[in-house]
C-alpha cells in the first residue's frame, strides 16, 4: 500500500489544529471532504489516528506516531519537486546555508575551482529553521549550530568555537577581560525558546523575550533586559553600541557541523562536504573579518 501525500497533507493539518473544521478552512476544503479522506487515511493504515468526543479531538499514539513521522516525508517529497524543476531549467545551483558569523567563501571558492559551472548561492538562516529548510530543500547543505534536530540528516561535525557573554554596555561587568559563569550567574538570560539548548551550567531565569536571530539578542541586551551568550564568530560581524562582548571561557563551546538531508545522493553536495571539511580549520580561525578575507584569499590559493 502506497501512502497517499494528499492524505498525510490533510492528516497534518488536523493533527495541528485539532479541529476539522479550521483545518478544512486552511486547506480550502468542504469539511466532509476532509473528514472522508481522514476516514480513508486510517483505513490505508489500519489504524485510528484520531479520537473524536465532545470534548473535541485528539491524537491517538498512532496518530502522534504519524504526526512525528509526517514532517520529514512531506518536507523530502517538497524538496524532489524542487529539485526535479531546477534540473528541468539546466540550470546547476547550490544553496548553502549559514548561522550568523561562519565564513562559507573559504568552502566556496574551493568547490568552485572543481564546479565552474555550478553557482553557489549562499542563505542565512536561524536557529528554528536549520532542519526544516535542509529537509524540504530550500537549502542543499548548511553550516548548522548545535543542537539540531537531526531526524532525517547526516551530521558531520566540523569545529567548535568559544562563545562570549553579550552584555549592556553599562552593565557591571562590561569592563573585564573575561568573566566565569559564576559572575553571570541568575543574570536574565535573553535566549530562544527551548531552555535545553543553553549552553551555560548556571541558573538563570528566561528574560521573557523570544529571539530567532542576533540582531534581535542585541537589542534586547542594549535595551538592559538581559544577557545572553553567543559563538565569538558572531562578534565579528555583528556590533552595536550599546552592547559589549566579553570572553567566557569556562562556558561550553559552540559546535559547528555540515548538514543535508539524509536522503539526498548528489556528487556535488558530496564535493562541497569535502570542501568545507577540508577547510574548516581555516574558517575556524577566521577571529575577524581582516582574517577572514585572507582565508578566503588562501582557500582559493590552495584549491
Amino acid at each position: 500500500m502506497d501512502l497517499d501525500l494528499r492524505k498525510l497533507r490533510y492528516f497534518v493539518a488536523v493533527a495541528d489544529q485539532l479541529h476539522f473544521g479550521r483545518a478544512a478552512e486552511e486547506l480550502h476544503i468542504a469539511q466532509p471532504v476532509l473528514s472522508r479522506q481522514i476516514r480513508a487515511l486510517e483505513q490505508d493504515l489500519g489504524a485510528s489516528l484520531f479520537t473524536r468526543d465532545r470534548h473535541g479531538v485528539a491524537l491517538t499514539d498512532a496518530g502522534r506516531q504519524l504526526l512525528a513521522d509526517a514532517g520529514p516525508l512531506l518536507a523530502s517529497a517538497y524538496a524532489v519537486r524542487r529539485r526535479v524543476s531546477v534540473a528541468a531549467r539546466g540550470s546547476q545551483r547550490l544553496v548553502v546555508g549559514f548561522r550568523a558569523g561562519i565564513p562559507v567563501i573559504p568552502a566556496a571558492r574551493a568547490f568552485e575551482a572543481r564546479h565552474p559551472d555550478v553557482v553557489v548561492d549562499v542563505q542565512r538562516i536561524e536557529w528554528d529553521d536549520q532542519a526544516p529548510m535542509l529537509l524540504d530543500g530550500r537549502i542543499d547543505v548548511g553550516y548548522v549550530r548545535l543542537p539540531i534536530d537531526e531526524a532525517g540528516l547526516r551530521v558531520a561535525p566540523l569545529y567548535t568555537e568559544p562563545r562570549v557573554a553579550v552584555l549592556p554596555a553599562g552593565h557591571r561587568l562590561a569592563g573585564k577581560q573575561e568573566v566565569t559563569e559564576a559572575d553571570v550567574a541568575g543574570e536574565p538570560l535573553v535566549w530562544h525558546a527551548d531552555p535545553s539548548t543553553q549552553p551555560t551550567r548556571r541558573p538563570h531565569p528566561d528574560a521573557g523575550y523570544l529571539v530567532r536571530g542576533v540582531d534581535e539578542t542585541l537589542e534586547h541586551v542594549a535595551a538592559g533586559r538581559g544577557i545572553s551568550f553567543l559563538a565569538r564568530s558572531a562578534t565579528v560581524f555583528y556590533s552595536h553600541p550599546d552592547v559589549t562582548y566579553v570572553p567566557i571561557p569556562d562556558l561550553a563551546p559552540d559546535q559547528v557541523c555540515l548538514a543535508m538531508a539524509a536522503s539526498r545522493t548528489s556528487p556535488v553536495v558530496d564535493d562541497f562536504f569535502t570542501a568545507a571539511q577540508a577547510t574548516a580549520q581555516i574558517t575556524a580561525e577566521c577571529g575577524n573579518y581582516e582574517m577572514w578575507q585572507l582565508a578566503s584569499g588562501a582557500a582559493s590559493k590552495r584549491s
